[in-house]
C-alpha cells in the first residue's frame, strides 16, 4: 500500500505542476497581447507586428494541450484516491490529493467563465458588424 500512496504523492504534484503550467500560460498570453496591443498602437513595422502576433499565438495554442494534460493528470489522481479510499488507507497524502482535487476544479470553473465571457464578447462584435453592413 505503501507504494499507492506514494504513487498518489505523484500524481497530486504532477497536478499541481500543470496547475502551475497552465497559469503560466495564461499570464503569458496577457503579457503578449499586451505587447501586439503596444505595438499596433505605436505603429511598429510590420514584420515586427507580424512576428509578435506569431509568438502570441504559439502561446494561446498552449493553453488548449495544457488544459487535456490537467483533465488526464486529474483524472488519474481521482481514480487513485478513490482506489485508496476504498481500501481504506489513511495518511496525509490522501487529504493533499484532495485539496488540489478542489483547486483544479476550480481552475476548471474560471475556464470555463472566461470562455462564456469571450464567447459573448464574439457575438456582440458579429452582432455589431451585422449592423453595421445589413440594411
Amino acid at each position: 500500500m505503501a507504494a499507492t500512496l506514494r504513487s498518489l504523492g505523484i500524481k497530486t504534484r504532477t497536478c499541481r505542476r500543470a496547475v502551475r503550467e497552465l497559469r503560466s500560460y495564461e499570464e503569458e498570453v496577457e503579457k503578449e497581447a499586451a505587447k501586439t496591443a503596444a505595438m499596433k498602437e505605436s505603429g511598429a513595422d510590420p514584420y515586427d507586428l507580424k512576428q509578435q502576433e506569431n509568438v502570441l499565438a504559439e502561446s494561446r495554442m498552449m493553453i488548449p494541450d495544457c488544459h487535456k494534460r490537467l483533465e488526464a493528470t486529474l483524472a488519474e489522481l481521482e481514480a487513485t484516491l478513490a482506489e485508496l479510499k476504498e481500501s481504506g488507507e489513511q495518511g496525509d497524502e490522501i487529504g493533499e490529493a484532495e485539496s488540489v482535487i478542489t483547486e483544479v476544479e476550480t481552475v476548471f470553473e474560471q475556464l470555463e467563465d472566461q470562455l462564456t465571457s469571450q464567447e459573448r464578447r464574439c457575438v456582440e462584435v458579429l452582432a455589431s458588424i451585422l449592423v453595421k453592413y445589413l440594411p
